[in-house]
């Protein structure tokens, strides 16, 4: 093992043993770290494909999928096709998925800096947690930012519901919009208690079935490798 950015230092302090805990031990800018968590079911796994398909052509991307037992996440990824291969990896848990994301890192921060060791330069590592309630939040020393997903289908109270997951992650995700008419879902109601929930924090609704589905999600990605390139290290 041979993991350089560790929770043994506090996470709003920015520096690790070997300085910049944005810079590679051999000095060049890793890669911009982005999490996604969210229940079980609200479409996590496929919002990963899509970000890959929307951005593939313009970024350099690898993917860490979460799971308690399997590598299922990562096998339907490799099945899609969505990237190469040697550009998505797994890691099997073995217990609640917030243990391997928030409480001990070390596993996914191993399998990060695999991807980079062996990929080379990366802009962009898409790392998916297991399926988790709403508590579920990842350690600023794993991730840069956080995307949480919940879907109609879960109900349209989720959003007053809160929990970190809807209040605090940097972006919330509310899919499955197209559903929403079947499962007598008030987007509208959705939309204004997350408002309520979040302050100034952004809210984007997909519906990723649909072309473009996932659009307002890439962009904000791309928002954020902007400003994550354009800030030294």
């Amino acid at each position: 093992m041979h993991l350089h950015h560790s929770d043994a230092f506090p996470e709003d302090c920015p520096h690790g043993p070997g300085g910049s805990r944005d810079e590679r031990p051999d000095g060049r800018r890793r890669a911009l770290r982005i999490g996604l968590g969210g229940p079980v079911g609200t479409g996590k796994t496929a919002t990963v494909a899509a970000l890959c398909r929307a951005l593939r052509e313009e970024l350099s991307i690898a993917v860490v999928t979460n799971d308690i037992y399997t590598r299922e996440d990562a096998e339907f990824l490799l099945r899609e096709a969505v990237l190469p291969a040697q550009r998505i990896t797994a890691v099997e848990t073995g217990a609640c998925p917030h243990t391997a994301i928030r409480d001990d890192i070390s596993a996914n921060l191993e399998a990060v800096e695999d991807l980079e060791d062996q990929l080379g330069s990366l802009d962009l590592i898409l790392i998916e947690s297991g399926g988790d309630n709403l508590t579920a939040t990842f350690s600023k020393g794993l991730v840069d930012a956080q995307i949480f997903v919940i879907d109609v289908a879960g109900g349209d109270d989720i959003p007053r519901k809160g929990g970190p997951g809807v209040t605090a992650s940097d972006l919330l995700v509310i899919n499955k919009t197209d559903l929403a008419p079947y499962v007598g879902a008030d987007l509208e109601a959705m939309a204004r208690d997350a408002k309520a929930q979040r302050g100034g924090l952004p809210v984007a609704f997909t519906a990723l079935k649909t072309e473009g589905g996932v659009t307002p999600v890439a962009d904000w990605v791309r928002e954020r490798l902007a400003n994550w390139s354009a800030n030294p290290a």
